[in-house]
């Protein structure tokens, strides 16, 4: 991935139904461009899908948290699939330092949220994790 793919994938996560001419527009390309780069990051796997956000999926989530994972070897992009594809995990971040991923999580309940953390701890890969959980959402 090059700098103009990581600049696409910062404009798709802040809005993930901008058009194709929007974007080219924002990142100084063309629609063609954009259009080649979005069906190359889907095929590697950078992109797994589009899906709005909506408030109400915040309150449908009460348990809500993160967990930190270190992931022994080179299965970081396993690993972060396996966890894509969980209906708990609502987000997967690389990251540099300690940590190699983190996920965003939201889970009905605490023992709900417990099994999903345990059900991540048991990913081949996975040799490490801290879990946090969030107490409170100010926005600003």
């Amino acid at each position: 991935m090059d700098d103009l793919d990581h600049r696409l994938l910062v404009q798709l996560s802040k809005d993930g139904r901008a058009g194709i001419s929007t974007l080219a527009a924002r990142l100084g390309v063309t629609r063609a461009t954009v259009r080649a780069r979005m069906e190359k990051l889907s095929q590697v796997g950078e992109i797994l899908g589009y899906r709005a956000v909506l408030k109400s999926d915040l309150a449908d989530r009460p348990v809500r948290g993160i967990i930190l994972i270190e992931i022994e070897g080179k299965g970081a992009a396993r690993v972060s699939r396996t966890l894509a594809a969980m209906t708990e995990v609502e987000a997967v971040h690389s990251t540099h330092g300690r940590w190699d991923l983190i996920a965003e999580l939201g889970a009905d309940t605490l023992e709900a949220l417990d099994t999903t953390l345990n059900r991540i701890r048991l990913i081949d890969g996975v040799s490490r994790s801290e879990t946090n959980l969030y107490l409170a959402t100010r926005r600003a």
